[in-house]
């Protein structure tokens, strides 16, 4: 298998069970309806463990276009091959967005709100603020890419590294998920989002673009940060890219504390 399918493959995987999990919590009819946000947060971990389990010795299951430019940046991964790993993981988010949306054909006409039908496919804030929702997107990027370091760094008996990996994801999704989705992947909003634009979906509504941005930017920085923190804190290298990054998110963290103190001043 070469690596541009490993990444797809790996991708589709992880969009087939998470996607899956919130089409059975949220659409109507199904036998997890109302499943809730434990049962969310749980799957999408081990949706991330499978999609590891399946083409990390392929690809080392990068799945996610933060991780791929995390690991980038700090010198791990060879920039000429980045291009090539997020077009696998979108195009392989995409089908799996897609295959999602076959599996619960019977349940998509019965389903009469539009953002239920939405949520299978791609984020959506609690609270629409869009510099703070990208604020939670690059916090929780930052905490998964570091958190991945932090695996790397210790020994484990084989085969234990996925799981490993999937419980992290279900501690930021239990943690800091419940403002924006935690979307943590610009290749897991952005394929399906696509996928909800395409699909001839009964009662869809729209695809929500002028939000779409925010998944994809947010975990991109918050990506590429957490490989540079962990790179300058834990090992010593502080590279210039660490202060430029470093400048960036605190312009944004600084922008977003003056709007929602404004607005709660307004009140």
């Amino acid at each position: 298998m070469t690596e541009f399918m490993g990444e797809l493959i790996g991708t589709m995987i992880l969009i087939i069970l998470g996607g899956g999990v919130i089409a059975g919590a949220n659409l109507h009819a199904t036998k997890a309806q109302g499943g809730g946000w434990v049962l969310i947060t749980v799957a999408w971990g081990l949706g991330v463990a499978m999609g590891v389990y399946a083409v990390g010795n392929i690809t080392g299951a990068h799945i996610n276009p933060a991780v791929t430019l995390g690991l980038a940046a700090v010198g791990d991964f060879p920039w000429g091959k980045v291009p090539l790993y997020i077009t696998a993981q979108t195009i392989g988010a995409f089908i799996g967005g897609t295959i999602v949306f076959f599996h619960y054909l019977p349940h998509w006409k019965d389903t009469e709100d539009p953002l239920a039908i939405k949520s299978v496919f791609c984020t959506d804030p609690a609270i629409r603020s869009p510099i703070s929702n990208l604020v939670s997107e690059i916090i929780g990027t930052f905490v998964l890419v570091m958190g991945i370091l932090f695996i790397g760094a210790n020994k484990f008996t084989d085969g234990l590294n996925p799981i490993i990996v999937g419980l992290l994801i279900v501690a930021i999704g239990m943690s800091l998920g419940a403002t924006t989705g935690y979307a943590i992947n610009p290749a897991r909003d952005l394929g399906p989002r696509i996928a909800h634009a395409l699909l001839p979906i009964p009662g869809k509504g729209g695809s929500d673009w002028s939000y779409a941005w925010i998944p994809v930017v947010g975990p991109a920085l918050g990506g590429i940060y957490g490989g540079l923190f962990y790179q300058a804190v834990f090992e010593g290298d502080a590279k210039v890219w660490f202060w430029i990054v470093s400048i960036i998110i605190l312009a944004i963290l600084f922008a977003s504390a003056q709007k929602e103190l404004r607005i709660a001043r307004e009140a």
